[in-house]
């Protein structure tokens, strides 16, 4: 039998690397890549990596004249040399995130957005090769609708971790959203001290839920689970769209041989009873439905946090560069 990793994309599922290191994407041959300031922030403490770190520098420097703003700067064309090599890997698409200090402002991320897609396109890198990553916040989703719309920008968004948010965002018809598993599965257990199979676990059910009313309803909007915690979770999403799998598990995956059969089934899901729902125009509706929800509020607050500290400590290393 093959393996599961090979199982996982005969069930239709197109495996993605979640890490910012090119050896393994390399390795385990993925359709697309993800990153985030954490994955980056790893990477740059490899010294493989410095060559990329100097270019970002040197760039910056030839845009700006304060170290404040060359930082700034090379932060950003730190992001796109690397979505820029690991694009010469993946035959698909790279996500860059967008500044998670961006998160509740629209304005400012549609900024920043289009700002990244030109430092790419002056790398000879179409738009159609890269997804924005923004946070999941209601400010957030309305940056991906007007970028999708009336820029023809992909959209990625990120830190997903309630129903009210993935309805808003297949509403704004953004090409992606990253429904985080692991993360869902570590609220719950924190909080009832129980232990959960890959049938019961929480994050599990969450992406279920989305890919069915997705599926149900037609819309384009790719469902990619994302941080996993074992491969039981992987496996009982065969069949999900996309999935954005670490190194560790890959190679898990990759060597296992044990059976992996599909699971979601966007034919089966058209035929469930599941309600039709709206938020997209509603903000006082979706923030009181995100509030209502103490994992999904809890998860994005923290999870903003944690990529805005990234972006701060990547920030004060290529401060101290430009400054040196």
């Amino acid at each position: 039998m093959s393996s599961q990793l090979e199982q996982l994309k005969a069930a239709g599922t197109v495996v993605v690397a979640d890490t910012g290191d090119f050896e393994s994407i390399s390795k385990f041959t993925p359709q697309d890549a993800t990153t985030n300031p954490s994955l980056i922030l790893a990477a740059t403490k490899q010294p493989q990596y410095a060559k990329l770190i100097d270019v970002a520098i040197d760039y910056a420097k030839s845009k700006a004249s304060t170290p404040a703003e060359q930082a700034s700067i090379a932060l950003d064309r730190l992001l796109v040399e690397f979505g820029t090599e690991i694009l010469k890997i993946v035959p698909g698409r790279v996500s860059t995130e967008v500044d998670a200090r961006l998160s509740f402002d629209k304005d400012a991320t549609v900024k920043k957005a289009l700002e990244i897609i030109q430092m790419y396109k002056d790398q000879g890198i179409s738009k159609e090769r890269v997804l924005i990553k923004i946070a999941s916040t209601w400010e957030g989703i309305q940056a991906a609708k007007e970028l999708e719309a009336e820029h023809g920008i992909h959209c990625n968004l990120t830190l997903l971790f309630s129903f009210v948010q993935a309805v808003a965002c297949a509403e704004a018809k953004v090409t992606l959203i990253s429904p985080f598993v692991g993360r869902i599965l570590d609220w719950y257990k924190a909080k009832t001290g129980k232990e959960y199979t890959s049938e019961t676990d929480p994050g599990v059910l969450s992406v279920r839920q989305i890919f069915n009313y997705y599926k149900k309803y037609n819309y384009n909007t790719i469902v990619m689970g994302a941080s996993f915690r074992n491969t039981g979770e992987i496996s009982a999403l065969a069949g999900c769209d996309y999935l954005t799998i670490s190194p560790g598990l890959l190679e898990k995956l990759s060597e296992s041989k044990d059976s992996l059969p599909q699971v979601l089934n966007a034919e089966k899901a058209k035929a469930l009873d599941l309600e039709k729902v709206s938020y997209i125009n509603d903000e006082p509706k979706f923030r009181f439905l995100l509030n209502e929800d103490a994992m999904g509020t809890e998860k994005l607050s923290e999870g903003i946090r944690k990529f805005s500290a990234d972006c701060i400590t990547l920030y004060d290393e290529l401060l101290k560069k430009v400054t040196a």
